[in-house]
């Protein structure tokens, strides 16, 4: 029996022994997923904390609860290590690291390279390895298979396997979750597409084969690109209704009305999260090797870049009016995550604002439920304890996150001043002069 078909009898059957590289955001819930249906699962991660803390049965990811781990460690579907060696005994990998991109806006490929060199260590007949880690196109051929292929004999589609399947982990949501997202896989040759399928679709409800790795690489920075510039859009909409005294929240509003040909993106403070403000840049910098310039994704990025320096001229504003200076005054700002009710601070327009604020001469305080501290930059803080006390005692509140939990009334009716950037207080906040919307 050959390496293509000895592997896939083991995904069908639930033998195979799987591991998952990084155990963050998007590697810990994939490692459930596949241990819940079945599969004997090895997460590695180089950070101790987290495979301590999996093994006791922890959580440290808001979508998996500790309930979920503690039940697949006990039944032993579900462990951690540090130690990269385990590979050598794994059917499958999926890859699931970080992919930043460097203060120079260059991507950081030494996470996936770091990987690749790993894996060229224990790569053996009968291995299939899948890339989840948003990247450029081309990335899967050009820097994983050129590494396991440089010192070994073995040959992709006939003794290992590879392919690319982007992620797609929106954190905090419960209606489209690792298992039921639909998942692209695009495989190096035709093998490593049906033994990788095979795989994947023991576990997840949906998986959508495409032609080639590259294909799945540009889907899903298409499916990024197309945010980052439609809230590019909506966010300059923003600046320009500010420039006109025009409602741009009632224009987003009525626009929305339309049932056909348009679809209703939200300004804001900036971008954040893993994928949005990070993934196009990807394209646009492997276009540039080939002399292309990818306008549409450099101008989205510069506009919303420049959103955090536009909210805290709102402040800046508002205190004006008030006839104070912003150097002095105390500023909360309200919510850090880059999202509502999640624990993810990762690009956070927050971290932005509260460093403009800074160098401004504010006196800055925040508040969040899901973010205790922020260190970032030089700047240390915790979150504030005792928050309606701050909402008396500051001279503008900003909202920056609008997290669910907040006591929007009372917010309104304690605080002097909010700039509210997410429009989070509605038709009440409108009909307040105290109130600065975006």
């Amino acid at each position: 029996m050959n390496q293509t078909q000895e592997l896939i009898n083991k995904f069908k059957d639930r033998s195979a022994q799987i591991a998952v590289l990084g155990l963050g955001y998007v590697g810990l819930p994939l490692a459930v997923v596949f241990a819940e249906s079945g599969f004997k699962v090895t997460g590695i991660d180089p950070i101790t904390s987290k495979v301590e803390k999996i093994n006791r049965g922890k959580s440290y990811v808001l979508d998996v609860s500790d309930k979920q781990i503690s039940k697949l460690v006990k039944s032993g579907l579900l462990s951690a290590t540090s130690d990269f060696s385990a590979l050598s005994k794994m059917d499958a990998v999926s890859i699931c690291v970080p992919t930043p991109l460097r203060k120079t806006g260059d991507p950081d490929l030494s996470y996936i390279l770091s990987v690749a060199e790993t894996l060229q260590k224990y790569l053996h007949p009968g291995l299939a390895i899948v890339l989840e880690s948003t990247t450029y196109p081309g990335t899967t051929r050009e820097l994983i298979l050129q590494r396991l292929c440089d010192e070994s004999e073995l040959k992709v589609g006939e003794d290992f396997f590879l392919a690319f399947s982007p992620e797609r982990v929106d954190p905090g949501r419960t209606d489209w979750t690792t298992i039921n997202t639909p998942k692209v896989i695009g495989g190096i040759t035709e093998n490593c597409l049906k033994v990788t399928q095979t795989w994947y679709s023991q576990a997840l409800e949906h998986v959508v084969p495409v032609s080639s790795a590259e294909v799945a690489e540009m889907a899903k920075l298409l499916e990024n690109t197309f945010r980052m510039i439609n809230i590019g859009m909506v966010n300059e909409l923003a600046i320009m209704c500010d420039r006109l005294g025009v409602d741009v929240w009632e224009v987003i509003e009525a626009a929305a009305t339309k049932p056909f040909g348009y679809m209703k993106f939200l300004p804001g403070p900036g971008l954040g999260g893993h994928c949005i403000p990070i993934d196009p840049l990807y394209l646009s910098w492997k276009l540039k090797s080939l002399n292309y310039s990818a306008r549409f994704i450099e101008l989205a990025s510069e506009i919303n870049t420049g959103m955090p320096r536009f909210a805290v001229s709102k402040v800046q504003d508002a205190l004006n009016m008030q006839k104070k200076s912003l150097n002095g005054s105390k500023i909360l700002v309200l919510g850090a995550a880059y999202k509502p009710d999640i624990d993810d601070l990762r690009e956070s327009p927050a971290l932005d604002v509260i460093i403009y604020l800074k160098q401004k001469g504010a006196i800055v305080s925040y508040h969040d439920p899901f973010i205790p501290s922020i260190e970032h930059e030089g700047i240390k803080l915790k979150s504030i304890s005792n928050l309606d006390e701050e909402l008396k005692s500051a001279d503008c509140v900003t909202i920056i996150t609008n997290h669910s939990s907040y006591d929007y009334d009372h917010i309104l009716s304690t605080a002097k001043l909010i700039v509210d950037t997410r429009n989070a207080l509605g038709d009440k906040g409108k009909k307040l002069s105290k109130v600065v919307r975006l």
